[in-house]
């Protein structure tokens, strides 16, 4: 039932160097006292490829002059390799997601081109080779059927929490791992590149704890749009205040470059637990942005610049958008 685009093109010869004893051990052929085909009688090829080996010094596979290239706008089905065992300096992207979701409910399950949002975000994030390991951290089993479904590993967690940040404390705080990834669970659209981005500030800069990233704002629209968080920052890229309004306010006639903040964080598993057990603070509250709990408390969150783009899924509008970009290839 998936959509198929097909296209010819030329099949590449590959060239086999199996000696006959090879092909011997592996079966493919036996000898044979009747000459059939260089003294060779086939198990498997004669059944299924037919007379497509030839036995000289080498076997080469015939080109054929086409062949037939299918390419799914939605993929297969992957199986994701198991959990691999963990160190203490393992790196590891944990996606939180609840289905209770007050704009939305039950957004991480929603159907985008045939595959839940979380499976999408989930693939994005297992793309990232320096990543030792992804996990969902939920406390909803619905959410828990669908990632063991893909075959990816999710994680129980309690139903207390009150952020994201917090529910992905509870899994960091049972892994031996250095470093935390934390992906949102409703950016189906996150491109690996910004992870790895983020990624490496934190690797490369020991004195770093916490990284996110930012992207200039070119679009008016998003200026005044409640829902894209603005952050202003110093001469290091160290954030200076994260707000749902426009920041800086300018009073002169040179306009001020604008950067919305991508909440995409990574950051030292240590920092990470600490940031769990501090108490709310009151920028946090009326804001409601929960990173600002960091400002407050007096630690740093590095920014990178990227040149990418990603946003959360809230609305059903959102949930179109992103079905647009994927059957159409085109970012909304």
């Amino acid at each position: 039932q998936f959509p198929l685009l097909v296209s010819m093109t030329r099949w590449i010869p590959v060239t086999v160097n199996w000696t006959r004893d090879c092909l011997t051990r592996s079966g493919l052929c036996q000898p044979s006292s009747r000459p059939n085909w260089c003294g060779f009688r086939t198990v498997r090829e004669k059944r299924s490829w037919g007379r497509l080996f030839r036995y000289r010094h080498s076997l080469a596979l015939r080109r054929p002059t086409k062949s037939s290239v299918v390419i799914f706008v939605v993929h297969p089905s992957t199986t994701f390799s198991s959990l691999k065992t963990l160190t203490k300096s393992s790196i590891v992207a944990i996606i939180p997601a609840r289905y209770a979701s007050s704009r939305l409910p039950g957004k991480a399950l929603v159907d985008l081109a045939g595959r839940p949002m979380i499976e999408h975000v989930y693939r994005r994030a297992s793309s990232v080779p320096e990543l030792d390991a992804v996990i969902v951290a939920t406390d909803d089993d619905r959410i828990i059927s669908a990632v063991q479904g893909f075959g990816g590993h999710a994680e129980r967690t309690q139903s207390i929490h009150r952020s994201g940040t917090e529910r992905v404390a509870e899994v960091a705080a049972r892994l031996p791992c250095a470093i935390v990834v934390n992906i949102q669970g409703d950016e189906p659209l996150i491109e690996p590149s910004m992870i790895k981005e983020a990624l490496e500030m934190v690797r490369s800069e020991p004195s770093v704890q916490m990284c996110t990233l930012r992207r200039q704002i070119t679009d008016p629209a998003e200026l005044a749009n409640p829902s894209i968080v603005k952050v202003v920052v110093d001469s290091h890229g160290d954030a200076l205040y994260f707000s749902r309004h426009k920041i800086p306010h300018s009073v002169s006639a040179v306009e001020p470059i604008f950067f919305k903040h991508i909440g995409l964080y990574v950051y030292r598993r240590h920092f990470l637990l600490e940031l769990a057990t501090l108490p709310p603070m009151p920028l946090e509250t009326v804001e409601s942005l929960e990173q600002l709990r960091v400002l407050e408390h007096g630690f740093t969150i590095r920014t990178v610049e990227t040149k990418s783009d990603s946003f959360g899924v809230d609305t059903l509008e959102d949930v179109e958008r992103v079905r647009r970009s994927l059957t159409q290839g085109v970012r909304p």
